[in-house]
């Protein structure tokens, strides 16, 4: 088997590493308005705006789930109240790692450089990070580049401070239409998808490894 051999592990933070209570919030939240039985499209039609919203020009992240939450309940027809937009905010940097994360990062951390992309304000995301563990190389966030990812312009950032380029990237995400539709498109052909069941995988010819979680990581650059 041969092993990869790059000289940065990237990652996704929110859902790849952060175990990312969004859709447990909205069905906590939305109980009263939203049939039991519709809940699961509702939530699915949360995320495709919060999605939607990341494509345009750059906004803080606070504005951004409050207009994705707006856009959603514009369209379910129910009650939109704009303080329950600023809960979601407020409790993102509370979430903590899904529990194979610590483990798996462990046997890597002190031989290859850690880094994290996130479409996070800088205001959240460190807390996040202190709960995976891990010491990381460099933390880059949307509120820094002043772009969201899938824009190429958000990994042309990371790529540009770690002054390397995408032949030197292993790029690890839970998610093809954030992350590794857009690594591809950037020719970063080492990449991993961690098959933690909100994202179907997606065609082999994208080039990726498929993993469980992150312990699976070590087994692909040979720790």
């Amino acid at each position: 088997m041969s092993f990869l051999r790059p000289k940065f592990i990237t990652f996704d933070c929110y859902g790849t590493l952060t175990n990312f209570h969004m859709g447990t919030m909205t069905r906590e939240l939305f109980a009263d308005r939203v049939p039991a039985e519709r809940m699961d499209q509702f939530v699915k039609d949360f995320s495709s705006y919060r999605l939607d919203q990341v494509m345009g020009d750059w906004q803080p992240y606070d504005v951004i789930l409050k207009n994705a939450l707006e856009r959603t309940c514009k369209r379910w027809n129910v009650l939109f109240k704009e303080e329950e937009a600023r809960l979601y905010y407020d409790a993102v940097p509370t979430w903590g790692p899904h529990a194979d994360v610590t483990a798996g990062l462990a046997k890597i951390a002190d031989k290859i450089p850690l880094v994290i992309f996130s479409n996070a304000s800088d205001s959240q995301i460190m807390s996040n990070v202190d709960k995976l563990g891990v010491p990381f190389h460099k933390v880059f966030t949307a509120d820094q580049a002043k772009v969201y990812k899938p824009r190429l312009a958000a990994f042309e950032f990371m790529l540009d401070n770690l002054g390397c380029g995408p032949e030197d990237l292993l790029h690890v995400s839970s998610s093809f239409r954030y992350d590794l539709f857009s690594a591809h498109d950037m020719g970063i052909k080492n990449k991993a998808f961690v098959a933690r069941g909100h994202e179907p995988a997606a065609n082999a010819s994208y080039q990726y490894n498929t993993i469980s979680d992150i312990g699976g990581l070590p087994g692909l650059v040979g720790l």
